[in-house]
This record gives C-alpha cells, sequence and structure tokens, in this order.
C-alpha cells in the first residue's frame, strides 16, 4: 500500500517560522515533521511514498530527494497551485493507482502506529483515524457509530489527518481545487466510512504557539 504525505501548504498560521521553511521540515526532536512519518512507516513495512509540494517546493525535494536516506522510494506529487486537501489526493491518483492507499497531513506528531489499520476497507471508500477533540477545535468533526461507521452524529471527534482512502471516493468529485470534506459527506451519507478513534499522542502542529508545545514537551 502507499503513503501519501501531504507537505503542500504554506503554514501561514506558523509565519514567520514558514517564511523561509516549510512547515513539513520543521524539526522536532532532531528530525523533520514529515521525516518522522518516513520514518515510522518505513518500519512497518511502507516503502512507496507520494508527497504533494507547492508552497517552497524546491527546499521540500531537496531535503527529501528520492527516499533512499529511509529506505523508500518517494514521487512527487508538484501541484500547478494549492489545490487544498481534497483537490491535492485527486491531483496525485495517477502516482498513487487504483489501490487504496494511506493518507498523512505531515504536520500531525502522533504514536498511532500503522499496525493499528485495519487490514482492508472493504465496502468503505475511506477509514478515519479520530481523536479527542483539542480545545483549539471543540467541535470536533465526525462521530463515530456502531459497526465503526462514521456519522454527523452529536458526539463528534475530530479527524486526525490519519487515514486509508480508496481512490474511487474521489471519482465524482470536481477536477481541481476542493477540501477532502466535500467526497468524504458523500460517502458519509452513503454509510461508505469506517473510522477508529485514538487514544494515544496526537497534535497538530498548526500554529507556531503549538509548535512551541511540542518543543517543550521533549518530543523524540
Amino acid at each position: 500500500m502507499k503513503v501519501m504525505l501531504l507537505a503542500a501548504g504554506e503554514g501561514r498560521r506558523m509565519r514567520p517560522l514558514t517564511e523561509t521553511i516549510p512547515k513539513p521540515l520543521m524539526r522536532v526532536g532532531g528530525e523533520t515533521l514529515i521525516g518522522r512519518w518516513l520514518n515510522i512507516f518505513s518500519k512497518s513495512g511502507f516503502y512507496e511514498f507520494v508527497i504533494n509540494t507547492w508552497y517552497l517546493e524546491k527546499e521540500v525535494i531537496d531535503s527529501l530527494g528520492d527516499g533512499s536516506r529511509w529506505g523508500v522510494s518517494i514521487e512527487y506529487s508538484k501541484e500547478p497551485y494549492l489545490l487544498e486537501t481534497g483537490g491535492g489526493i485527486k491531483y496525485a491518483l495517477p502516482l498513487l493507482g487504483t489501490d487504496p492507499f494511506i493518507v498523512v497531513s505531515s504536520d500531525v506528531v502522533s504514536d498511532f502506529k500503522p499496525c493499528m489499520f485495519p487490514t482492508e476497507l472493504g465496502d468503505a471508500l475511506a477509514h478515519l483515524i479520530l481523536v479527542e477533540n483539542a480545545p483549539h477545535h471543540p467541535e470536533g468533526d465526525f462521530s463515530l457509530e456502531e459497526n465503526r461507521k462514521v456519522g454527523n452524529g452529536l458526539h463528534r471527534l475530530t479527524y486526525s489527518g490519519i487515514g486509508i482512502f480508496s481512490p474511487n471516493l474521489f471519482r465524482e468529485a470536481p477536477g481541481a481545487k476542493f477540501k477532502l470534506r466535500l467526497p468524504l459527506d458523500k460517502a458519509i451519507f452513503d454509510r461508505r466510512v469506517t473510522g477508529q478513534k485514538h487514544d494515544g499522542f496526537w497534535m497538530d502542529i498548526g500554529t507556531k504557539e503549538r509548535y512551541e508545545i511540542l518543543l517543550n514537551r521533549g518530543i523524540g
């Protein structure tokens, strides 16, 4: 199974830190944010990666290269302009192939392990890893219902930025820029999205303040 690491965003809320360094290359515990995920997945037997780029694209590609440092291969999906998460994934489908694939936002840090994923999607079009709502996102995103079905019920959890997706999820999606929520909401309505809750460590490094909190935790 291929892994797509999302790395195209501008990281505006982390400026001025991201004015010359793309957010995926910010360092934590001696490794870059995106490098941590390359380590985690390569140690679990995943060797084929697709990384989307746009903001400070050259810096990302020069830093990661072909992936040989981690014993993996990396292909780059170079976006013509920032396509948002949904559009970025659809644009990368020619590199991702016809089988389900993993997507991880490179600016999240977690102790989630690939072995925690289900072994297959079955009839689902996506499987989402959900976490407790953080203070900056108290309303959450989705509910987790019976039989691991993801819904839009009252008790909501936060989408972690980690999931497995079928290419078919994007079959009817727009051809350019769109949010991942667009095809997900349709699939949820059709009862074709599953999920699970991760109770371990998770943090979205979306602001300079959260990045500083992470550094102060001494994450290794």
